[in-house]
Parts: C-alpha cells; structure tokens; sequence
C-alpha cells in the first residue's frame, strides 16, 4: 500500500498541476476499461454514506434532533470539538410530526418543568435570529402570532384550573383567569354554557410555522459544521458490564459502541463507531429503543423496563367560515378536548379533536378520517362557537404524536442502563414548543453530566421503572 502511494507522489512531482487532472481522467479511464460493469463513480462514490466515525449519533432530524445537534455545537469548549451526525430516513419531512403540527407554543401547563421549558422556547423562537442566523443568508421569519391561549373549565375543572394558573404564575408566565361574563364581553362570538372560568395568556403565547423552524435549525446546524445523513438505523452493537446494586441485584451495563445506518436504495448499512447515542426518533423511538435492547429484560425489573413511547395518528382540519371569529381571536381549547386557532388572514381555521381510548385510529397510516369531524368534532365546535354552525372545511391531514402512554411527558436524559443512550422523545404533542430548551438539556447533560439551566430530573427514564408519573393537566 505505502509503495503505490509513493508512486503517486513520484508521479505527480514530475507533472504540472494543471496537467495532473486530465491524467488522472486517463487512469479512470484505464481503470474503468479493465473493470468488468463499467462506471467508475458509483463505485468510490461515499458521499451519501455517513462517516466511519462520529461522537455523538443522533437518531431522527425533527426539531427535537437538530435542536440537540444545535446546543452540542453551540455549548462545545472548542469549535470543532465533538463531531455530530443527524440521521434521518425520511428526508422530505412528510411524516414528521414537526412538520404536521398546528405550531403552538404557550406556558400554560401544570408541571413548572413544563412551563419552565416553554419560557425558554418562547424567548428563542421571538429572538431566533439571535440564535440560528447564517452569516450571508436572510434572516429567519418564523411568522410568530402572539394571540395567546384560551382554556375553558367545566365546574368539574375549574378548581384544577386555579391551581394551575398559580404556579403558571409562580413560574413567571403571564397568565389571568376569567369568569364567563369577562369572557363573554372580550369575546362575543362565544358560547359560556357549560364553562365556569377560562385562563388566557397575556403574553408570549401563540402560534409559528414548524416548517421555518425545522429549515433554519437545519441551515444552522450545517454551518456549524453537523453531518446529515439519510438512512435508517438497523442495529446496535454494544458491549455488557455485570454490576451488582448495593442491594445485591445483579445488573447489566451496556454500552453502545457502533451504529448500523441503512442508507437508501441499497442492501448495505454502514457502521459507524461512536461514543453517544441520541434517540430523538419521535413516534418511532420506542422501536429504537427495543433495537438497542432496552426493555428486554424480565417484567418489572429496570431492565424488562420499555420505553412507553409509541406513535398515535392525530387529525387536523382546514375550515373556511367568513362569520367566524377574527383577528384577535386566540388558541381556544374546550374541556370537551376540541381546539381551533386562526390560520392566516382571511377567515381559515385549523383545528381537530383528541380521540378517545376507544376512537384511537391505526396508526399505521396517515389517511384521514374526514366522518370524525362531522361526528365528533363539528358539533363541539359549532356548540361554543355558534358561526361555526356554517363552516365549510377545506382540507385536511393526520400527524403522528410520540405519544408517551404512562405520563404523556416528554423522557429527557440518559438511559440508567444503556449508559450512552440519551432521550429527547415522548411529548405527546408538545415537543415542537419545547424542542430549543430540551436540546440544550440533553446537551447539557451529554457534556457536562447534568442538567444545568432547568433540572428536568422528573423526566428521567428512571421514573417508568419507579412508578413515578410526572403527570401534566394541561394536554391538547
């Protein structure tokens, strides 16, 4: 080997640079005659292969990937320092649940995690050129609509509702209570039967497009120097620790070592050796998870433990209706779990409805079932808001949620077996809102062992071992 690369040398000190590349074209062309099959190219073509090597892994490109990606690179003691690769199957985004959602960011929920993390999303998304502008490229416009959101209670819930507000409130989050007659002078158009009080946000509430988000994290992200690949990861290899608890139960440890990448179109997957692992695959990365044996163990031991995460199919619908209410109408979420914002200016609506446990569609597509809106949803909307009675919808899709089953919150952190497998997933519809200061946790605990700016421990994995719910009110 070291003989043919002196020849090399040898030859190329004898020729002019400016005649080396047609010599090199005439050795191709030699080669490419005695290769039996022709072309050249493919066959030393690499550059959709991921690389042989890579710190950290991260498995999945949405938001929630490229937001981690963004905060290793940013918070790194030295540029260039720790080597990062994005891996992606679907490249297009078309079954991304970023992309599929209606875009929502608010404060008002009943976890001061929750809220905390929200309040630092909202400061990035309202100053986001401050974080994700690329030197010669136009600025950012994530067309960020601050009208705030609106919850009803029932009687049931109003007492729950109180109790929310005031930690909202605790937290720093801008958020009043109102009673029906308050309600009905600031907002005519609706209908208090039923309600007992509502809770609005004043500020830093409202709605963005996921697609602009997506694209500028990902623009920024390159020039900071991310790999992107696009594949899908098959495998894991890791090697095994026995380790005994203070209580005498044997553990094993493992420890992912190499990352098998599919790459498209082909029958080959590339290893790629690496320190870290991020799962950060949405509604899939419970499947990502069983892949690197987590939850393979013996039922009720941490390591029979699964991660409960796993895709639920949610419809969105497109209605005109030009009675319906304006511009200075908010985010309103009904107690009957209806929801409904504005859509641009000229009287569009988006809007949809969590089905129940027994109404859940298959998840394995993402056809739209257009009869629930005229059975389910409809009537709840037209019931509160009565110019609805009118609408006529326009269209419609279905997203996927990574939908945690046992607390529908977000896993945030290390694996306590598979020590180098780090979670951002499972939040159940508001990862997007969440997704820059969950990137900048995971970073954080990536590089300096723990969370710094907001202590996420009650997201830990550990808790579905434990029986501990982190148990959020406030779910769309």
């Amino acid at each position: 080997m070291h003989v043919g690369l002196t020849v090399v040398t040898d030859i190329q000190d004898k020729i002019p640079l400016r005649e080396w590349d047609g010599k090199v074209s005439e050795i191709k062309k030699k080669i490419q005659s005695v290769i039996p099959g022709g072309a050249w190219n493919p066959l030393y073509d690499t550059s959709h292969l991921p690389p042989e090597h890579s710190d950290v892994v991260i498995v999945g490109g949405g938001v929630l990937g490229l937001s981690v990606a963004y905060w290793l690179k940013r918070l790194e003691k030295q540029r260039g320092a720790i080597k990062v690769l994005v891996v992606e199957r679907d490249h297009t985004y078309s079954q991304a649940s970023t992309v599929l959602s209606v875009g929502g960011i608010r404060q008002q929920f009943s976890l001061p995690e929750n809220i905390q993390l929200s309040l630092f999303s909202v400061e990035f998304l309202r100053n986001i050129n401050e974080y994700l502008a690329v030197v010669d490229d136009p600025p950012l416009d994530l067309q960020f609509n601050p009208s705030g959101y609106l919850f009803l209670a029932s009687e049931k819930g109003a007492a729950t509702m109180e109790n929310n507000v005031k930690v909202q409130r605790q937290e720093g989050a801008k958020v009043c209570l109102m009673s029906p007659e308050q309600l009905r002078n600031k907002f005519p158009w609706i209908n208090t039967e039923g309600v007992a009080l509502a809770s609005y946000g004043l500020e830093n509430e409202g709605w963005f497009d996921p697609w602009s988000l997506l694209q500028g994290l990902r623009r920024k992200v390159q020039s900071m120097g991310v790999l992107f690949c696009q594949g899908e990861v098959t495998r894991f290899v890791s090697s095994s620790d026995r380790m005994e608890t203070p209580s005498g139960e044997e553990v094993i440890l493992k420890k992912i070592h190499e990352v098998h990448v599919k790459v498209d179109h082909s029958q080959e997957y590339q290893p790629v050796e690496c320190a870290i692992v991020v799962n950060t695959a949405g509604a899939w990365s419970g499947q990502i998870a069983e892949l690197a044996g987590i939850g393979k163990g013996p039922p009720g031991t941490l390591q029979g433990t699964k991660l409960p995460v796993e895709p639920r199919k949610r419809y969105v619908y497109l209605w005109h209706c030009p009675q319906g209410p304006g511009l200075e109408a908010p985010l309103l979420a009904d107690p009957s779990g209806a929801y409904f914002r504005r859509d641009g200016l000229g009287n569009n609506y988006l809007g949809g409805c969590s089905p129940t446990a027994e109404e859940e569609p298959d998840p394995g597509n993402l056809e739209v079932d257009h009869d629930f809106f005229q059975d389910k949803v409809w009537p709840l909307l037209a019931q509160r808001v009565p110019a609805f009675e009118t609408l006529k919808v326009k269209s419609a899709w279905a997203g996927y949620y990574d939908y945690n089953t046992f607390d529908q919150n977000g896993v945030v952190g290390p694996h306590p077996l598979v020590v180098n497998m780090y979670f951002a997933t499972g939040f159940s519809g508001h990862g997007l809102q969440q997704a820059p200061a969950v990137g900048r946790a995971v970073a954080e605990m990536v590089l300096e062992g723990h969370f710094q700016t907001i202590d996420l421990s009650p997201f830990l994995f550990s808790r579905f071992y434990l029986g501990e719910k982190a148990q959020e009110h406030c779910i769309i």
